[in-house]
């Protein structure tokens, strides 16, 4: 595996994959840590939602597990393309499945570009209570099955570059964790 340090010296970019249950925080993080590599001065940052991606990029993909590996694969290869050329990117992506996210960091190394992978670890009982977009009482009332950490699974990456657990730190101490987690890795 090749590590941020082996890479070309060119400022390359990378990739900040965000992964977690919903409502976990992945989406909320990463736009406030984009928000702090532009006020640092970081002017090629890009955060990819994967409800987004989903919307614009992989319309008309449903839940199963083939659909939701091609999803993911797919936010991978433009996350991959786009930190090969420079760009930070902040993936915020559920991708429930480890082989699917070896997958994505595989892609990320054949492109030279650096990947880390961050499991945003907000336990599924506080992902309930925030309920952000009201996922978790669709599932209870039975308007919705497949709920990733529910009744669908959820792999929890086995030894991700950090652990993120925003339910028992604040904003900004997850993203000072992140932005720390950068310079180590001589992102920034």
């Amino acid at each position: 595996m090749t590590t941020l340090a082996e890479l070309p010296a060119v400022r390359a970019g990378a990739t900040v994959w965000l992964t977690g249950l919903p409502s976990a925080g992945k989406t909320t993080l990463g736009a406030a840590l984009a928000e702090r590599l532009r006020a640092d001065g970081v002017e090629d940052v890009e955060l990819l939602d994967g409800d987004e991606v989903r919307e614009f990029l992989s319309k008309g993909l449903g839940f199963s597990r083939e659909d939701r590996d091609t999803n993911v694969l797919r936010i991978g290869w433009v996350a991959a393309t786009l930190a090969k050329h420079g760009v930070v990117v902040l993936a915020s992506v559920i991708s429930p499945y480890a082989q699917t996210r070896d997958a994505v960091r595989q892609l990320h190394a054949d492109r030279g570009a650096g990947f880390l992978e961050v499991h945003v670890a907000t336990p599924v009982e506080v992902c309930s209570e925030r309920d952000v977009k009201g996922l978790y009482a669709k599932q209870r009332s039975g308007e919705l099955t497949g709920l990733t950490g529910v009744d669908a699974p959820y792999e929890p990456p086995s030894a991700p570059d950090a652990v993120v657990p925003t339910h028992e730190q604040t904003l900004d101490d997850s993203v000072a964790q992140l932005h720390a987690l950068l310079v180590a890795q001589g992102v920034l």
